[in-house]
């Protein structure tokens, strides 16, 4: 990540991003003690709750994207950055579990719209030889946001009261007026006219596409690693002290903040694409065998594994964003991207959904075997998202010669709709309950 970028739509996007994903930074941190310690949520209560609205997302982020470009992205982004501000700070009055949910699930149908609407104008608005790049970038602007709010969460959580916890959430509510504030100023994206007899849910219908969002979303399992099972693998499994957790955190952290924009290079055509989601797979693979080891081994060397291990995940991570960017920009239709990154995001959500479960039930349920078949699950899929995307580009040509999809980044594409972009949201919000944390980075 290198300063400001020069004047125009990603600096904007830049300035929104970095205001948007301080408010997830507080949400993230204070979602869960909110709605246990203040309103009164059992713990199953609450997980059901965030569960329930995350599938809510999952099922409105198609329909969203086609509303996307109908309308245009610029404008949905905005209205909806708008709508979570009011519904959010409308979270203070929360009292029951039957009153969290009539505020997060209609929370959830407008993050899904605005993640839709995020990818669409950075596809409709950026320069496409420079789409990577910023989407690369907004990523690395995204873990320095998340990481000032949630040390800001910090001192509202010393606290512990019912009155910290509702400045947080204000605060997170402010960060989204502040971001719609911000993309305000940034030229409109006229709606994408389609013929009356074309498909309504386009991405829906392309095979390819969607065998891809799937892969993809299996993938983005590998998230629950550091977020769900490294934790508790560390405490229950490891002779390693628990602040060895933070330690891997900071390293994820950090090391996003610095090499997303380099790792997203090579990847800007679909073949390269490819290559990274195979290096991704093959990555997490000797990460979870590192991880494995780490449980049998003592003192230092244990430290060590855990931190080599971190550095394995931490370079699957960079590869596999890199490589889904690229190829969701790179398939899609050029008057669908709505509903393409709609349908992309749905792999991240799937991810979201299946990783405490899998990466649990794996890693703690099988110890060190678990994570050999975690790896090699991992390297598997990777190989055939490769795969997957030599079927696309085949069909593609054989369908039509003439049109075939726009490449991520191909400068000779047409520039005459590219005058827009948009925030992103934090790339781990968790589920869309919080829409208050917003949607993935990625």
């Amino acid at each position: 990540m290198r300063g400001l970028p020069e004047r125009g739509p990603l600096r904007l996007l830049a300035a929104a991003t970095f205001v948007n994903t301080i408010g997830g930074g507080l949400w993230i941190a204070s979602s869960a003690l909110f709605l246990t310690r203040s309103v009164g949520l059992s713990v199953t209560q609450t997980g059901l709750a965030f569960s329930i609205t995350a599938l809510v997302c999952l099922a409105s982020s198609a329909p969203a994207g086609y509303l996307t470009d109908r309308i245009g992205p610029r404008r949905v982004l905005v209205v909806a950055l708008i709508i979570l501000a009011i519904v959010t700070s409308a979270m203070t009055m929360v009292h029951s579990f039957q009153s969290f949910l009539i505020l997060a699930v209609p929370m959830a149908v407008v993050d899904a719209a605005q993640r839709a609407a995020r990818g669409a104008v950075i596809a409709r608005a950026v320069d496409p030889a420079k789409r990577l790049h910023a989407r690369a970038y907004l990523r690395s602007v995204t873990n320095v946001g998340l990481a000032v709010g949630t040390g800001l969460a910090g001192i509202g959580l010393a606290f512990d009261t019912r009155a910290a916890y509702v400045t947080l959430i204000l605060g997170n509510a402010a960060s989204f007026a502040a971001a719609a504030g911000v993309l305000s100023f940034l030229a409109p994206i006229p709606p994408v006219h389609r013929p009356a007899d074309s498909p309504r849910l386009l991405a829906l219908r392309d095979r390819p596409f969607m065998v891809f969002v799937v892969f993809d979303g299996m993938m983005a399992t590998h998230l629950g690693l550091l977020e769900v099972a490294l934790p508790l693998w560390i405490s229950f499994r490891t002779d390693a002290p628990h602040w060895t957790i933070s330690v891997l955190f900071i390293i994820n952290t950090v090391g996003v903040i610095l090499f997303q924009v380099r790792a997203a290079r090579g990847t800007d055509q679909l073949s390269g694409a490819g290559r990274a989601a195979r290096r991704a797979g093959l990555s997490l693979l000797v990460a979870c065998a590192i991880f494995s080891l780490s449980g049998l081994s003592h003192g230092k060397l244990t430290l060590g594994l855990l931190i080599a291990a971190a550095c394995a995940h931490l370079l699957a991570e960079l590869l596999h964003s890199a490589a889904g960017w690229s190829i969701s920009f790179g398939l899609a239709k050029a008057d669908a991207h709505g509903q393409y990154q709609g349908a992309y995001s749905m792999g991240g959500q799937l991810g979201q959904l299946l990783a405490p479960l899998v990466v649990t039930a794996l890693t703690l349920g099988w110890g060190a075997p678990g994570w050999l078949v975690l790896g090699v699950g991992f390297a598997v899929v990777g190989w055939s998202i490769s795969r997957v995307v030599r079927w696309a580009q085949t069909s593609r040509a054989e369908a039509d010669p003439a049109s075939g999809p726009t490449p991520a980044s191909d400068p000779t594409a047409s520039h005459a709709e590219e005058n827009d972009a948009c925030g992103e949201r934090p790339a781990r919000a968790g589920s869309a309950a919080g829409s208050g944390a917003g949607g993935g980075a990625g």
